[in-house]
């Protein structure tokens, strides 16, 4: 699970701004050498090669405009990416335009929904939110495309089962989560799959390693994942405020759930 790929001290000029969104970026450089690390540990092809390959999803959530220059890299490697929008964003300073998403999907790649508003803790929306949420971002892109849309990404991390079945009446039939797991799981007439964070100082070995499925690197992922997921139920309403605090930003974004 990628964001944005953009230069070093430009972390703003796509996508969520701020020190808590930047934690997420990685250079140009960087991401090159990742995909040359995920293309030769999975054994990724060209469409003329017939050689056999292991596959790999290579996502890209909120939208950020440099999905555009992130294509140019799959494509440059044999890789088709995943880029889920967050549609109240799209034309937006710092996101990619409607035209951006149709050529993303003229060129390959998977298009799909990251909701609305980007709630950061989706678990805890309402019913009604959560379905409109989802209903709405899926008619826009839909628009946009001139085609369905049927995939989706989890925004801010925070799953809980109403999150997906609310995905479900929407009519999506595939949910990515944030959690760290190789396992692909069903449930509501979806299927959930799980996704390895990438982080501005992953290096090329362990994101090829992770994509490989390697134990150690993905049991670190659980450790860090798990422990983050019990703070967020014992911080319960006060956990946004104390990652502000801890990350020292400010009010750069109004998330969907903050009112």
């Amino acid at each position: 699970m990628y964001h944005d790929i953009v230069a070093a001290g430009a972390e703003d000029a796509s996508g969520f701004p701020g020190r808590d969104a930047a934690l997420y970026k990685v250079t140009p450089e960087l991401f090159e050498q990742h995909l040359r690390a995920i293309a030769a540990i999975t054994g990724v092809r060209h469409v003329s090669d017939t050689s056999p390959c292991r596959t790999v999803d290579i996502t890209f959530d909120d939208g950020g405009e440099s999905a555009m220059r992130a294509a140019d890299a799959l494509e440059r490697h044999g890789f088709i990416g995943h880029f889920f929008v967050t549609t109240h964003y799209v034309g937006t300073r710092g996101f990619v335009t409607e035209s951006n998403i149709r050529d993303l999907n003229r060129r390959g790649h998977v298009v799909g929904s990251h909701s609305c508003s980007h709630p950061l803790r989706m678990g805890h929306c309402s019913w009604p939110q959560l379905v409109d949420e989802w209903t709405r971002s899926r008619s826009s892109l839909a628009a946009i495309l001139g085609s369905d849309v049927t995939i989706a990404s989890v925004p801010g991390g925070d799953f809980a089962p109403q999150v997906a079945e609310a995905a479900a009446k929407a009519g999506f039939t595939r949910l990515f989560t944030s959690e760290p797991t190789t396992e692909t799981r069903h449930a509501f007439g979806l299927t959930l799959q799980g996704r390895f964070t990438i982080q501005r100082w992953t290096t090329a070995d362990t994101a090829a390693a992770l994509a490989s499925g390697a134990w150690l690197p993905c049991a670190r992922q659980a450790v860090v994942w798990n422990a983050k997921k019990i703070s967020k139920r014992i911080g319960g309403d006060r956990y946004l405020q104390l990652r502000k605090l801890l990350l020292g930003h400010g009010n750069e974004v109004r998330w969907g759930d903050q009112r």
